[in-house]
């Protein structure tokens, strides 16, 4: 396959995919898996900080329930303040809410290795989370995201994942914002709603049943890069129901699960703009299985050595 330029689908961000460039040696290294050789940590129950706690759940009978804040209490998921945020309530000139998504009480569970309803529940956190933080007025932008492994920004081993919330919007998303709302005076659809369309139907599709569908972008900027959406247009992951939470799980932990088998660390996330009901929510799954260099960081011009019709391929198998 020769070199192609591709354009994102609404933005003006532009990606070389290249698949020969995968034959260079140092492409072809796989990336070190960063494990724990650590058995307890800040979050673990037995040091979990009283005053951190914001609240605790538990799976009883297959329903996950909000505990008390003791932390004697056995809890299967904890919402955390971050011990060290950037910004604050209290801070008006870096106003906002960090959080933490204690996924798992066990240290050297890997996410990919909980169970569907487990992580079927995390989902579930992240709407409670985006529910109660949209009731403050300021807050105009939710980041919800993960970081697994050290190359990818994470600075604790345990499974977990964070909330950023913020009184301003990001330009790119700003951006972002207008284009969707042009493309809907222009069409009369949602961009998003005709993506899933589309990539139903090409050899980029992962996954696909009645509530979500994966798969690699046309314009994929990391290796190995994923897609996750609704088919519902749905503006905030809050209003995800059972069904779409369980299959939205199911395909993520095979996501994550392949992602690790490759040994590379990943981040995944998903923005909501409180304002704008016209953007359809989808998670990014990024592999961190190369670094950007002089084109990239010159030009803005991405280049990506792996192709997502290849990617989609290995998901696929």
């Amino acid at each position: 396959m020769r070199s192609e330029l591709r354009k994102d689908y609404i933005q003006e961000k532009y990606v070389i995919i290249a698949p020969r460039r995968k034959k260079r040696p140092h492409d072809a290294k796989k990336a070190i898996s960063q494990r724990s050789i650590s058995t307890v940590c800040g979050i673990c129950p037995q040091k979990l900080q009283q005053d951190l706690i914001i609240q605790l759940f538990a799976w009883k009978k297959n329903n996950l329930q909000a505990l008390g804040k003791k932390k004697r209490v056995t809890w299967d998921i904890a919402i955390l303040n971050n011990l060290y945020p950037a910004i604050t309530l209290d801070n008006p000139k870096a106003y906002g809410i960090q959080e933490v998504i204690v996924e798992t009480p066990t240290h050297q569970r890997e996410f990919a290795k909980l169970s569907i309803k487990q992580i079927a529940g995390i989902l579930k956190i992240y709407g409670i989370r985006t529910k109660k933080i949209s009731k403050n007025k300021k807050i105009q932008y939710i980041l919800i995201f993960k970081n697994s492994g050290g190359l990818a920004g994470a600075s604790l081993a345990h499974a977990h994942s964070q909330i950023f919330a913020t009184d301003f919007l990001p330009p790119h998303l700003f951006d972002k914002s207008q284009r969707v709302q042009s493309y809907k005076l222009e069409h009369g659809s949602c961009v998003y709603c005709d993506v899933i369309k589309r990539e139903s139907k090409t050899p980029r599709l992962i996954y696909e049943d009645k509530y979500i569908i994966a798969f690699t972008p046309y314009a994929s900027m990391y290796n190995y890069e994923v897609w996750i959406l609704p088919k519902r247009h749905l503006d905030s992951i809050a209003y995800l129901n059972q069904q779409e939470r369980h299959s939205w799980a199911r395909i993520l932990k095979r996501i994550c699960q392949k992602i690790t088998d490759l040994g590379l660390p990943y981040n995944y996330y998903f923005h909501q703009t409180i304002f704008d009901e016209d953007q359809h929510v989808y998670m990014k799954i990024t592999p961190r299985g190369s670094t950007w260099a002089g084109v990239e960081i010159g030009s803005g011009i991405v280049i990506n050595p792996i192709s997502p019709e290849d990617a989609a391929q290995y998901y696929r198998e």
